[in-house]
């Protein structure tokens, strides 16, 4: 069952709420049916996952990231993703191997058709993906969190011209270091793609 938090952080990460924008309670109960004493709980739930920032006297406000934090953020997940990566290693099975090789290759096409959309969401099921396959859900909750809270600087940098191109073969090297069984090449692989991924969203423009 959707609960209002999942509805609201939906509306959020999806642009329906834009950063800087004030959550008014009033208007935000009649936008989503529900009472007041629910979205503030909803609200202050939001706020732990640092989505939504709540100001003395204010209310509450979309907490904007800026790029200095999208890339500590990115550092951090560099860490946590990169143990994912060793754990998948360890623990990939054939059936979950050939599940990695298939995003894989579709991955391939979109690059091949351009379809950067469709990128984009590949990307994002086969990061899922590796954190299923680690089973380690400590790190898998964090990484989620933290990915939330930049979601609007991975859209960008999704559609910047050649960056798919640059990170598939970078995806095949994480894929080809799990599939293998190879922890430490699996976790190096991915700590060079979020380093990479890093980099790029340093020299980007705010």
């Amino acid at each position: 069952m959707t609960t209002l938090t999942d509805r609201i952080r939906a509306a959020i990460l999806g642009g329906d709420f834009v950063p800087n924008q004030r959550l008014v309670e009033a208007d935000v109960c009649e936008q989503f049916g529900a009472t007041r004493a629910a979205v503030r709980e909803t609200l202050k739930e939001l706020a732990g996952e640092g989505l939504v920032e709540i100001l003395r006297n204010k209310g509450a406000r979309v907490r904007a990231i800026s790029k200095a934090e999208a890339v500590e953020i990115t550092e951090v997940r560099m860490v946590l993703e990169g143990l994912s990566a060793a754990k998948a290693a360890e623990r990939v099975t054939p059936g979950q191997a050939d599940q990695l090789r298939a995003i894989v290759a579709e991955m391939r096409q979109a690059v091949g058709g351009n379809d950067l959309d469709r990128y984009s969401e590949l990307n994002a099921a086969l990061h899922a993906k590796v954190r299923e396959i680690a089973d380690h859900r400590t790190s898998a909750s964090i990484i989620e969190r933290l990915g939330a809270q930049v979601v609007r600087h991975k859209f960008r940098l999704a559609r910047q011209p050649g960056r798919a191109a640059l990170s598939l073969p970078q995806h095949e090297l994480i894929v080809a270091a799990i599939v293998a069984g190879d922890p430490e090449a699996a976790q190096t692989a991915m700590q060079q793609h979020l380093r990479s991924v890093a980099k790029t969203l340093e020299a980007a423009t705010d």
